[in-house]
Protein backbone atom coordinates (compact mmCIF):
# COMPACT_ATOMS: atom_id res chain seq x y z
CA UNK A 1 0.00 0.00 0.00
CA UNK A 2 1.36 3.74 -1.20
CA UNK A 3 1.16 6.42 1.03
CA UNK A 4 -0.22 9.70 -0.53
CA UNK A 5 0.03 13.05 1.83
CA UNK A 6 -2.31 15.69 0.10
CA UNK A 7 -1.20 19.05 1.44
CA UNK A 8 -2.39 21.94 1.35
CA UNK A 9 -0.35 24.17 -1.19
CA UNK A 10 0.60 25.35 -4.64
CA UNK A 11 -2.40 26.61 -6.45
CA UNK A 12 -1.01 27.18 -9.65
CA UNK A 13 1.16 24.75 -12.23
CA UNK A 14 4.65 26.62 -11.16
CA UNK A 15 4.22 26.49 -7.22
CA UNK A 16 2.05 23.33 -7.88
CA UNK A 17 5.44 21.62 -9.01
CA UNK A 18 7.70 23.45 -6.54
CA UNK A 19 5.22 22.36 -3.56
CA UNK A 20 5.48 19.03 -4.51
CA UNK A 21 9.35 18.66 -4.98
CA UNK A 22 9.77 20.24 -1.43
CA UNK A 23 7.83 18.24 0.40
CA UNK A 24 9.16 15.03 -1.04
CA UNK A 25 12.92 16.62 -0.30
CA UNK A 26 12.21 17.17 2.85
CA UNK A 27 10.44 13.98 3.84
CA UNK A 28 13.10 12.08 1.87
CA UNK A 29 15.96 13.43 4.41
CA UNK A 30 13.93 12.07 7.11
CA UNK A 31 12.81 8.06 5.28
CA UNK A 32 16.63 7.73 4.23
CA UNK A 33 15.80 4.93 2.11
CA UNK A 34 12.24 3.82 3.12
CA UNK A 35 10.37 4.82 -0.10
CA UNK A 36 8.97 8.61 0.02
CA UNK A 37 5.02 9.34 -0.28
CA UNK A 38 3.51 10.67 -3.49
CA UNK A 39 2.44 14.51 -2.41
CA UNK A 40 -0.52 15.77 -3.94
CA UNK A 41 -0.38 19.51 -3.79
CA UNK A 42 -4.00 20.31 -3.51
CA UNK A 43 -4.00 24.17 -4.06
CA UNK A 44 -6.00 25.67 -1.08
CA UNK A 45 -7.15 23.98 2.57
CA UNK A 46 -10.24 22.98 1.41
CA UNK A 47 -9.00 21.37 -1.10
CA UNK A 48 -6.76 19.53 0.17
CA UNK A 49 -9.42 18.18 2.18
CA UNK A 50 -11.95 16.95 -0.62
CA UNK A 51 -8.64 15.32 -2.23
CA UNK A 52 -8.20 12.93 0.79
CA UNK A 53 -11.74 12.71 1.08
CA UNK A 54 -11.73 11.31 -2.25
CA UNK A 55 -8.58 9.49 -1.79
CA UNK A 56 -9.67 7.78 1.68
CA UNK A 57 -13.20 6.77 0.00
CA UNK A 58 -12.34 5.73 -3.40
CA UNK A 59 -8.91 4.27 -3.45
CA UNK A 60 -8.16 1.08 -0.94
CA UNK A 61 -4.19 0.46 -2.15
CA UNK A 62 -3.61 4.07 -0.94
CA UNK A 63 -3.28 5.40 2.38
CA UNK A 64 -4.12 9.02 2.27
CA UNK A 65 -2.54 11.56 4.49
CA UNK A 66 -3.77 15.13 5.10
CA UNK A 67 -1.39 17.67 5.71
CA UNK A 68 -2.65 21.39 6.26
CA UNK A 69 -1.92 24.29 8.05
CA UNK A 70 -4.33 24.71 11.36
CA UNK A 71 -4.20 28.76 10.69
CA UNK A 72 -5.25 29.34 14.34
CA UNK A 73 -3.50 28.09 17.89
CA UNK A 74 -4.63 24.50 18.63
CA UNK A 75 -6.01 23.84 21.69
CA UNK A 76 -3.38 21.78 24.46
CA UNK A 77 -4.59 18.01 24.03
CA UNK A 78 -6.38 18.77 21.38
CA UNK A 79 -6.01 16.21 18.63
CA UNK A 80 -5.37 17.16 14.55
CA UNK A 81 -8.92 15.48 13.80
CA UNK A 82 -10.67 17.39 16.37
CA UNK A 83 -9.48 20.49 15.61
CA UNK A 84 -10.37 20.28 12.19
CA UNK A 85 -13.66 19.10 12.62
CA UNK A 86 -14.52 22.27 15.54
CA UNK A 87 -12.58 25.08 13.27
CA UNK A 88 -13.73 23.90 9.37
CA UNK A 89 -16.81 21.78 10.64
CA UNK A 90 -15.03 18.88 8.12
CA UNK A 91 -17.63 16.40 8.25
CA UNK A 92 -15.83 13.53 6.58
CA UNK A 93 -14.31 10.93 8.28
CA UNK A 94 -10.64 12.54 9.59
CA UNK A 95 -8.87 8.87 11.02
CA UNK A 96 -6.36 10.56 13.64
CA UNK A 97 -3.95 8.49 12.17
CA UNK A 98 -4.01 10.13 8.89
CA UNK A 99 -4.97 13.61 9.67
CA UNK A 100 -2.06 16.03 10.50
CA UNK A 101 -1.39 20.05 11.15
CA UNK A 102 1.56 22.43 10.38
CA UNK A 103 1.05 24.57 13.32
CA UNK A 104 0.01 27.13 12.83
CA UNK A 105 1.74 27.36 9.17
CA UNK A 106 4.32 25.66 7.04
CA UNK A 107 6.66 28.55 8.35
CA UNK A 108 6.85 27.84 11.84
CA UNK A 109 9.19 24.72 10.76
CA UNK A 110 11.47 27.11 9.60
CA UNK A 111 11.81 28.57 13.43
CA UNK A 112 13.17 25.39 14.29
CA UNK A 113 16.44 24.91 11.65
CA UNK A 114 17.71 29.06 11.89
CA UNK A 115 20.82 28.20 10.46
CA UNK A 116 19.27 27.11 7.25
CA UNK A 117 17.07 30.15 7.05
CA UNK A 118 20.15 32.55 7.63
CA UNK A 119 22.39 30.28 4.90
CA UNK A 120 19.42 30.43 2.24
CA UNK A 121 18.81 34.53 2.76
CA UNK A 122 22.81 35.12 3.55
CA UNK A 123 23.90 38.75 4.48
CA UNK A 124 21.62 41.29 5.89
CA UNK A 125 19.25 38.44 7.32
CA UNK A 126 18.22 39.63 11.21
CA UNK A 127 17.36 36.25 13.13
CA UNK A 128 16.87 38.57 15.81
CA UNK A 129 13.32 39.83 14.09
CA UNK A 130 11.94 36.36 14.33
CA UNK A 131 9.35 35.43 16.96
CA UNK A 132 12.24 33.81 19.88
CA UNK A 133 9.33 31.49 21.46
CA UNK A 134 11.16 28.03 20.84
CA UNK A 135 7.76 26.57 21.53
CA UNK A 136 7.46 27.33 18.01
CA UNK A 137 3.41 25.72 17.57
CA UNK A 138 2.91 28.77 19.74
CA UNK A 139 3.86 31.45 17.56
CA UNK A 140 0.90 32.62 16.18
CA UNK A 141 0.52 32.49 12.59
CA UNK A 142 0.77 36.89 11.97
CA UNK A 143 3.37 37.31 14.18
CA UNK A 144 5.68 34.94 12.53
CA UNK A 145 4.79 36.31 9.23
CA UNK A 146 5.64 39.44 10.41
CA UNK A 147 8.62 38.28 11.58
CA UNK A 148 9.98 36.77 8.17
CA UNK A 149 8.92 40.31 6.84
CA UNK A 150 11.46 42.17 8.74
CA UNK A 151 14.71 39.57 9.16
CA UNK A 152 14.26 39.18 5.48
CA UNK A 153 13.36 42.98 4.12
CA UNK A 154 17.08 44.07 3.44
CA UNK A 155 18.82 40.61 2.38
CA UNK A 156 19.77 40.26 -1.34
CA UNK A 157 16.54 37.80 -2.32
CA UNK A 158 14.30 40.41 -0.44
CA UNK A 159 11.12 40.07 1.71
CA UNK A 160 9.83 36.12 2.26
CA UNK A 161 7.81 35.24 -0.05
CA UNK A 162 6.01 31.90 0.44
CA UNK A 163 5.55 31.16 -3.28
CA UNK A 164 9.10 32.28 -4.08
CA UNK A 165 10.90 31.11 -1.11
CA UNK A 166 8.74 28.98 0.82
CA UNK A 167 9.28 25.81 -0.68
CA UNK A 168 13.08 26.70 -1.50
CA UNK A 169 13.19 26.88 2.55
CA UNK A 170 11.45 23.89 2.90
CA UNK A 171 13.33 21.40 0.55
CA UNK A 172 16.57 22.81 2.76
CA UNK A 173 14.99 22.26 6.06
CA UNK A 174 16.88 19.75 9.04
CA UNK A 175 13.79 17.36 9.55
CA UNK A 176 15.54 16.26 12.55
CA UNK A 177 15.55 19.63 13.90
CA UNK A 178 11.71 20.33 12.82
CA UNK A 179 10.62 17.84 14.63
CA UNK A 180 12.57 18.58 17.70
CA UNK A 181 10.51 21.60 17.96
CA UNK A 182 6.73 20.58 16.83
CA UNK A 183 5.20 17.93 18.48
CA UNK A 184 2.40 17.94 15.06
CA UNK A 185 5.51 17.34 13.03
CA UNK A 186 6.94 14.43 14.85
CA UNK A 187 3.56 12.71 15.08
CA UNK A 188 3.26 13.18 11.34
CA UNK A 189 6.90 12.01 11.37
CA UNK A 190 5.92 9.08 12.99
CA UNK A 191 3.25 7.63 10.52
CA UNK A 192 5.51 8.07 7.72
CA UNK A 193 7.94 6.03 9.05
CA UNK A 194 5.78 3.40 10.56
CA UNK A 195 4.12 2.91 7.18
Amino acid sequence: MSIRVFVEGGGDHRSYTACRKAFSTFFGRMLGDRPRPRITASGSRDAAYRDFSRSLADDPDTFPVLLVDSEDPVPVGKSAAAFLRDRDSWTNPLPEEQVHLMVQCMEAWFLADRATLTQYYGDNFRDTALPGNPKIEEVLKNDLLDGLARATETTSKKRYHKTRHGFDILERLDPYSVQQRSPFARALFAVLLRR
